[in-house]
């Protein structure tokens, strides 16, 4: 077995929320620890982790980044490694993530190149965000590098292909929650409570107007209240209720539009159902919006130094937090085709592990051309 595969399959086990990735940072710190130390550096921050390669010659530092968090979802695969901790799963791929950025890290340790290397194991990539924290630590100001990249597994595409775009790839995103209070009552005297069911009822409908009626068309938004809480019995009259849901736009000019009208119709909501709420974006993520001149050369080098099969995609309504290092370090993002009958955040995920090989010797390929120019 191929030991990359072997070691996503041993991360698939034991997948972590958010900040509480303390076995995913041991495993991985253990593993790292295993190599030479000539020219490696390691620091830690929370429950991620940063790795140095120092080049033989540098004039420049090559960033790559992988996440590290797993997702609160229980697992329905049959594999026999399917995750061992109840209610959590790698169901967005970050196993194969990690399996990828150990194997070049890897190549690169035993086989240094002229430039600096320095790969980020970032945390919380689902929630609550690790890359904007990550970015503002004194570790990266120490070795910021000069360009960073990143990958994400794409279920809807076969193993040997990689899809990517210059300019905008994913999605600005943001949680929304609103709380609405009113006051609880007898079921069979209306009239002396404010129904918090009937406001949230009215209020979902109002928020599916903003984007038919407040985004330019030729423009593309998303809001979407996923879960609905309220109430406590069917013969008491709810006196609290919660909306959660994600916003997801193409501009950050749409984005702070969308804002803007969600809090107008929920002053609109406190008035006509004479009740008191609160909204909270929860986590925030910046687009990926990918460099034009490095993706370009990216482009360029699969074409005519590998066999991979190249997409140009179109962008995405996803979010993924890789943002932020992109809006200040030049760099790019691309999907790898993995060939899942289910899709991402999906229990029964299941990407196809040759995809970790085609992965970790294109990207060493690419890092030897970047960093030995």
């Amino acid at each position: 077995m191929n030991p990359f595969v072997k070691i996503r399959r041993e991360l698939h086990l034991i997948p972590e929320l958010g900040f509480q990735e303390y076995k995913t940072q041991a495993y991985l710190l253990s593993y790292l620890k295993e190599l030479s130390q000539d020219r490696l550096e390691i620091k830690t921050w929370k429950t991620g982790i940063f790795v140095k390669i120092r080049g033989l010659n540098p004039t420049k530092t090559i960033g790559y980044r992988t996440d590290i968090d797993g997702l609160p979802i229980p697992e329905e695969t049959e594999l026999p490694f399917r995750s061992t901790h109840l209610e959590q799963m790698h169901a967005c791929g970050h196993d194969f993530h990690m399996s990828i950025a150990l194997g070049v890290l890897t190549h690169f340790v035993n086989h240094p190149i002229n430039d600096n290397l320095l790969f980020i194991f970032q945390p919380a990539e689902e929630g609550p965000g690790g890359a904007e924290p990550m970015l503002k630590t004194e570790i990266m100001n120490e070795w910021k590098p000069d360009m960073i990249f990143a990958l994400h597994i794409a279920p809807e595409y076969p193993v040997g292909t990689i899809a990517i775009k210059e300019g905008l790839l994913f999605a600005n995103t943001s949680e929304l929650y609103i709380d609405l209070k009113g006051l609880g009552g007898h079921a069979a005297y209306p009239h002396l409570s404010n129904d918090m069911i009937v406001a949230a009822c009215s209020l979902v409908s109002q928020l599916q107007t903003i984007i038919a009626r407040n985004i330019d068309p030729l423009d593309s938004a998303v809001v979407t209240i996923g879960k609905i809480t309220g109430g406590t019995v069917q013969n008491i009259i709810a006196e609290k209720a919660r909306l959660e849901g994600t916003i997801r736009t193409l501009s950050v000019d749409s984005m702070k539009k969308v804002k803007q009208r969600i809090e107008a119709l929920v002053r609109g909501i406190e008035i006509a159902y004479d009740c008191k709420a609160e909204i909270d974006y929860g986590c925030k993520y910046h687009q990926v919006y990918n460099e034009k001149n490095l993706t370009s050369d990216f482009m360029r080098f699969l074409k005519e130094e590998t066999n991979i099969n190249l997409i140009q995609c179109r962008e995405a309504m996803t979010g993924e937090d890789f943002g932020y290092m992109l809006a200040e370090i030049p760099g790019f993002m691309f999907w790898l085709g993995v060939d899942s009958e289910y899709g991402l955040h999906h229990a029964k995920l299941n990407p196809k592990e040759d995809a970790i090989d085609v992965a970790i010797k294109t990207i060493t390929k690419y890092i030897q051309f970047k960093g030995n120019e």
